[in-house]
């Protein structure tokens, strides 16, 4: 009966020892594979038989340090073996011509092959008649001498005045020259309400730090919440002084209605109670003088008269506009100097003016520019929004803005409103009726 194999893997599996019992003395000893023991034995033998242990000697006796090299190497793989350096190789050669001799040789060795040089003209010596000029020019006597002559026209001169206009055009008006203001030359002034020098670059506080004191930080908390606080109380008084105005606006207008219904009814009353009574006025009518019409001369008087009244009356207003006008900017320079005055006592009464800094907490109430002053950013982070940790923290406030701001402070400049567009010409756009210029 042939024998079954399995379709795949290894036919000969693994072989044990049969071991029918361990049960006693005899099988122990007896089924006991020591085969590996055996072979150990065996191996031991053979490496003291060759000289030793080998894990019994030391490393010394074992290994060697090879300092040589294999000389094979690089004829069995020369790909692989790395070369020296080209710089190297070019040193390391020595030519076979000797070295070209520094004295000169006599005339004797030069030899020719019989062929002549073509000549070529140098033009870098100096021809004989430039050196004749030259020893000229040296020993002071020159051909041609340069007279000096003043200059007739100054450079930094005013400009002279133009050449006069025509008769004809004498109307035409003159050009004058630009005059620079007279604030140009006076230095900016602060708007801190104490007067002093805000610096370009203010110090911050300790509370302004992303990592601050305990109080240096309940400080500027506090004072930045009474700030909201007042802010909020101001906002809610606006809106309810809205409110009022406007409940005071609906209840005039419905008075005003029930006062026009009223005086409607009054009248309509009135021209009912009248029609009993109209036959009688009319007798009285008849006898009354009737209005004739105005001639034309009567008319024009009348108009020539309310036009001088009304030119009278538009000349008033214009000379008393006039004047208003010229008090306001008088009266502008006077308070403009008086506060400029007050700012420089304050500034010299000052004991240490140069020491302290203004700020910009506090600034006066007039201030450069007809606009307001942007306000300030808030940068404070809240109690629940303080970080550990440095890589956590989240960077407050514009350095742009801030100087902007520093500048519109210090009295650099006035502020300004952004202007996103320009005003362009309203243009209208028709659709020509073109049909009507063809006729059938």
């Amino acid at each position: 009966m042939p024998v079954l194999k399995p379709l795949s893997g290894d036919p000969d599996a693994p072989q044990q020892h049969k071991q029918p019992s361990r049960k006693g003395k005899k099988a122990w000893r007896k089924n006991i594979d020591i085969s590996e023991v055996q072979q150990g034995l065996e191996e031991l033998n053979e490496q003291i038989i060759k000289g030793g242990v080998i894990a019994e000697k030391d490393s010394s006796e074992l290994f060697t340090l090879d300092v040589v090299g294999d000389s094979e190497l690089t004829k069995r793989f020369p790909k692989h073996i790395k070369k020296d350096l080209k710089a190297d190789e070019i040193i390391a050669q020595r030519s076979a011509v000797p070295a070209v001799s520094i004295r000169k040789r006599p005339a004797a060795d030069k030899t020719t092959d019989g062929i002549l040089p073509v000549k070529k003209q140098r033009t870098t010596y100096v021809t004989h008649k430039e050196l004749a000029r030259i020893k000229k020019v040296a020993d002071g006597r020159h051909e041609q001498t340069v007279e000096v002559v003043d200059a007739e026209y100054d450079v930094w001169a005013e400009p002279k005045e133009g050449p006069k206009t025509e008769e004809q055009f004498e109307f035409l008006p003159k050009a004058e020259k630009i005059k620079k203001p007279k604030t140009l030359e006076l230095e900016p002034i602060s708007l801190a309400a104490s007067g002093k020098p805000i610096p370009a670059v203010p110090k911050p506080k300790g509370g302004h730090s992303y990592n601050p004191a305990f109080n240096d930080y309940r400080d500027r908390l506090i004072e930045e919440s009474e700030k909201a606080v007042e802010a909020e109380r101001k906002r809610l008084e606006a809106l309810e002084a809205e409110r009022i105005r406007l409940e005071a606006a609906a209840r005039s207008a419905a008075e005003a209605e029930a006062a026009e219904a009223r005086a409607d009814l009054s009248e309509w009353e009135d021209d009912s109670a009248w029609e009993g009574i109209e036959s009688a006025g009319e007798e009285l009518s008849v006898k009354a003088k009737r209005p004739r019409r105005k001639t034309q001369a009567e008319r024009n008087r009348i108009k020539r008269r309310k036009e001088k009244e009304r030119r009278a009356k538009h000349e008033a207003a214009m000379k008393r506009k006039n004047a208003q006008a010229e008090r306001i900017k008088q009266i502008a320079l006077e308070v403009a100097e008086r506060e400029r005055q007050m700012a420089l006592e304050k500034v010299e009464m000052s004991g240490a003016s140069d020491m302290e800094e203004g700020d910009d907490v506090e600034l006066r109430r007039r201030q450069f520019g007809k606009l307001k002053l942007p306000e300030k950013d808030l940068e404070l982070v809240l109690p629940d929004e303080l970080q550990d940790s440095l890589r956590r923290l989240k960077p407050e406030g514009n350095l742009l803005k801030d100087r902007y701001r520093n500048m519109l402070v210090r009295g650099k400049m006035e502020a300004r409103r952004k202007i996103p567009f320009r005003k362009q010409a309203k243009t209208k756009v028709t659709e020509k009726w073109t049909f009507k210029d063809f006729s059938v």
